[in-house]
């Protein structure tokens, strides 16, 4: 058997790394839906929400402070594809301990489609493993919001 060599320099290196500017105390603290659909609202371009469909996510610490959103996809007028190995390596590398979901209709329909509820299902499993709370599913329109955790779908 040959040894094989490698040269360190061959190899890749990575870095993770998470930077909050704002202190815990001073981060918004989410406890209901209302809150969160106005905190993504605030956060979202109003020039896009009734225009092209976007998927984001909000990630919390403990004690349901607010580390950051971050936008998983933007996509065309009737949908988007949100990556949930996206989402949850941001969601690991901010150390979250839950995260809400957030996308837009553009058409002002607050149902979700099936294909909504799948990808919640499927998002919320693999957060149970990683032990990350889903805490709730947030569809936002120009007018209204729907959310998942208020309507039974958790």
């Amino acid at each position: 058997m040959s040894k094989i060599k490698f040269d360190a320099l061959q190899i890749p290196e990575i870095k993770i790394s998470y930077s909050a500017k704002i202190p815990a105390s001073q981060r918004p603290k989410v406890n209901t839906s209302a809150q969160a659909a106005a905190l993504f609202r605030n956060h979202w371009d109003k020039d896009q929400l009734g225009f092209v469909e976007s998927f984001k996510v909000m990630l919390f610490n403990r004690a349901n402070r607010v580390l950051g959103i971050y936008t998983a996809s933007i996509g065309g007028i009737s949908g988007t594809v949100a990556d949930p190995k996206l989402i949850f390596a941001t969601a690991l590398k901010s150390a979250s301990c839950g995260i809400l979901l957030c996308h837009n209709h553009p058409s002002g329909n607050l149902a979700p489609s099936q294909a909504d509820i799948n990808l919640t299902k499927k998002i919320k499993e693999a957060g149970k493993l990683l032990d990350i709370a889903v805490l709730d599913h947030i569809i936002l329109t120009e007018e209204n919001y729907f959310s998942f955790q208020d309507n039974g779908y958790f």
